[in-house]
């Protein structure tokens, strides 16, 4: 694969797109943002920056000690959302996998200490360990607010940046299809230079 991905959490210069202030899942789906020359940068591509996207979020602690394999998660929950996105806006219907990966995020949210059993403790109730319950709580809000987002009145905004290379998702607010300023004047180059070689032919 020629694209390659920036693991750190590298500010890219953009402003959220339109609609993340409101949905946490929009933003989550955006936080592996396509660059120029097949380029990625990932906020969640390591486990200390996805703490802190957690953190920014208001979904963990910042000393949380996330591990890969929490990070990885993240990042599982983040295609399969991006995978729902896409097929919304699309118009295709949604796939099984990212249905069941979003349902697993919502059934997992804990509710109450499991009840154990061991020779030196006898019954007793269990704690899970505390990262993953944060990982799993902060994994079951995501997966709700996807959820509200693709079944509330605001889907009917949603839609994908119209401007090469950007993978970012927004809600529309009038004509406008674009995630950012920069992703539009992009565009809108794109056209003119389009039209400019068109006339010279």
């Amino acid at each position: 694969m020629s694209e390659t991905a920036t693991a750190e959490p590298v500010d890219p210069g953009l402003p959220p797109a339109p609609g993340a202030e409101d949905y946490l899942a929009l933003d989550l789906a955006n936080s592996a943002i396509a660059l120029r020359g097949g380029q990625f940068l990932d906020a969640l591509g390591t486990p200390a920056g996805a703490n802190q996207w957690l953190f920014d979020h208001g979904l963990a602690p910042a000393d949380a000690g996330m591990q890969e394999i929490c990070a990885a998660r993240l990042r599982s929950l983040r295609e399969q959302v991006r995978g729902l996105l896409a097929a919304q806006v699309g118009g295709h219907p949604a796939p099984a996998t990212a249905l069941a990966a979003v349902n697993d995020a919502l059934t997992r949210v804990p509710t109450a200490s499991p009840l154990g059993w061991d020779s030196v403790r006898g019954m007793h109730r269990t704690a899970p360990h505390p990262i993953d319950q944060i990982v799993d709580q902060a994994l079951g809000i995501l997966a709700a607010d996807a959820a509200d987002l693709l079944t509330g009145p605001d889907v009917e905004r949603l839609t994908a940046c119209a401007s090469t290379p950007c993978n970012r998702y927004l809600l529309r607010a009038g004509r406008r299809h674009w995630c950012s300023v920069r992703c539009g004047d992009r565009a809108r180059a794109a056209r003119a230079y389009a039209r400019r070689a068109q006339a010279a032919d």
